[in-house]
């Protein structure tokens, strides 16, 4: 089981629903196994839920009051980030104005692994299936660029934005051209701190005798070189309008869009158990 996953609470009964036989026992001792397509296993779940508890609580809004009751009270110990105007900025700033600059039903959005990913996760409100491309258990650092130039060619009518940081786009960061060179109008987002924040404690020894995490570039600078649309934004009060512009290059341009905001070294994060 990968350390990222959450425990399963002790004395509670395990359903796992798979198309794949092999899977079943191998992470938990499971009580009910099934084995088959995930939509039609789950209607039928939900229809025999149905057929033993009826409807009696269709119309009881408690738990989605208490839900949202909870989600206001966590917003709200967030609020300062997610509005600071300190520069370098916080992703969390770049995250918040993005989702209010391109609405989620007209965007296809992914992160990278790393900082990224745990940044934009409890933020970010997708609109539906389809609109978000999240990871499973994990994947290998840089996998957001081509997944959405993927999305972009399944579904050329959204937004399809990548968020990745500067360490991610050393991994994968030529393959923009692909996009450029291809006519594959996406929005890459480099989230620049010039380092390997989310690796500070577990490359303590390497960093304090070799440098690992530094990181180093204008990767602005590079898409513009690759072709693409470019932009290097340093200031928290243009993130939204160089979102903006950003779509509207792709849309009536066509063209690749690499947006590359300069933040801090953030490492705090909401909701993130230790390894």
């Amino acid at each position: 089981k990968h350390g990222m996953c959450m425990n399963i609470p002790p004395g509670k009964t395990v359903i796992h629903a798979t198309n794949d036989a092999s899977d079943i026992n191998k992470d938990y001792n499971v009580d009910f196994p099934i084995v088959g397509d995930a939509k039609l296993v789950l209607r039928q779940m939900i229809e025999a839920c149905r057929a033993i508890a009826g409807d009696s609580r269709k119309d009881d809004q408690s738990t989605a009051k208490e839900v949202q009751s909870e989600r206001e009270g966590w917003l709200s110990q967030w609020r300062a980030k997610l509005s600071d105007n300190s520069t370098p900025m916080t992703p969390y700033r770049v995250i918040w104005d993005f989702m209010h600059t391109i609405p989620p039903e007209d965007a296809i959005v992914t992160h990278d692994s790393g900082s990224p990913r745990d940044q934009i996760t409890p933020f970010y409100r997708s609109n539906g299936p389809r609109t978000y491309l999240g990871w499973g258990k994990s994947h290998g650092l840089g996998t957001g660029l081509g997944l959405t130039i993927g999305a972009k060619l399944a579904a050329p009518e959204k937004v399809c934005v990548n968020f990745m940081g500067d360490a991610a786009f050393g991994m994968v960061g030529l393959d923009f051209e692909t996009a450029v060179r291809s006519g594959i109008p996406i929005i890459t987002v480099v989230l620049n701190n010039s380092t390997m924040a989310i690796e500070t404690q577990s490359m303590t020894d390497s960093h304090g005798l070799y440098g690992t995490r530094d990181l180093g570039g204008n990767y602005a600078d590079l898409g513009k070189a690759m072709g693409g649309y470019a932009e290097r934004v340093e200031d928290p009060s243009q993130i939204s309008a160089a979102f903006a512009r950003a779509r509207k290059v792709t849309e009536e341009e066509g063209k690749a869009v690499l947006l590359e905001f300069i933040t801090n070294e953030e490492t705090e994060f909401s909701h993130r158990r230790a390894f």
